[in-house]
Formats: C-alpha cells, structure tokens, sequence
C-alpha cells in the first residue's frame, strides 16, 4: 500500500480514548452513522462539522486507549477518515484499524498544526508537512498489514484469500 492520503490535519491531544470517539451516551440504541455526526464534541464542540471525509486526525500519545470498542473505528470510517496519526495508540484500537482498514501511523507529530495539509504513506514509512518542511520516516508497516489495509480490512482480505496461511514459525528462536 504505497498509496499517499492526503488530507487536512485536525489535531487532537493526548490520551483520548474511546468513549471520547464515540460518547457511551449514544450507546446502545444509535447508529454507527448518527454517533459520526457527535464524534469527539466531548473535546472539540464543532469537530463533525469541520471534519470532512479525507480528512486525517493527527493526535498525541495513547490515542484508542481505555477499550476495544471496536465500534469507535466503525465510526471514523463512517465518518471518512482516511488515516490517523499519533505519538501512539492502544494496542486494541491499533488492531482493531488495521481489522477494519484504516490505516494508522505512529509519528512525532510536533509541528504538525490543526488544518495543516498533511501526508501519510505507510508503504514507505514517511509522513509529511510539506508547506511546515516537515517529513518524518516512521516504521513502514509490514508487507502483510499493508495487504489487509488495501483489501479494506481483515474480513474483506480473508474472502479474497481464503487459502491464506501465516508462515510457521520456528520455535528455536
């Protein structure tokens, strides 16, 4: 997946969890695109508003942690996000993007400012700022995340490889 997004940044802190993707108090009983039109107005009142599919969330570190709310990545992608990047991210939420498709960066993200047209390639490990000269190589991700990423996700890659197979590993290692 060498495929550039790029989209405008909208800039979020650190340790945002799921609950402030996807407020519990729309939980059960909601759907995934009525929660879209309320996602993070716990931290930034107007964020559905400005944010338009394509669009790329630049947060802090710790970002998904707290739950495995799967249902908080649902609602990005309802949403249009087309990448996220972060100082970090729960384990979880990590996954639980590459499951459903969405491509995720782990970046310094010092300089990178709200609106900033930004650029991410996880093929080849780069994230960019060009109008701020900032390009930062990060880890690519692994040949086969990328796989799942441009499938659209692990259920989608699994249906168009059935007879896929991890390598064994040795356990003399």
């Amino acid at each position: 997946m060498s495929t550039v997004i790029r989209g405008r940044a909208h800039v979020l802190g650190d340790d945002i969890n799921t609950d402030l993707h996807c407020s519990s108090k729309y939980l059960p009983g909601k759907d995934n695109a009525y929660i879209a039109q309320h996602a993070f107005e716990q931290l930034v009142p107007d964020f559905p508003a400005r944010f338009k599919a394509g669009d790329v969330i630049v947060a802090g570190k710790n970002f998904g942690i707290n739950s495995s709310r799967e249902q908080a990545v649902h609602i990005m992608r309802a949403m249009g996000v087309a990448a996220i990047v972060a100082a970090s991210f729960g384990r979880q939420f990590f996954r639980n993007c590459i499951n459903n498709g969405l491509p995720v960066v782990e970046c310094d993200i010092t300089g990178i400012d709200q609106g900033d047209e930004i650029e991410v390639d996880v093929g080849t490990g780069r994230v960019a700022v060009p109008q701020r000269k900032i390009a930062r190589t990060v880890a690519a991700l692994p040949a086969e995340v990328q796989a799942i990423l441009a499938a659209g996700g692990l259920i989608a890659f699994l249906q168009k490889h059935p007879d896929w197979t991890l390598e064994r590993v040795s356990s003399d290692r």
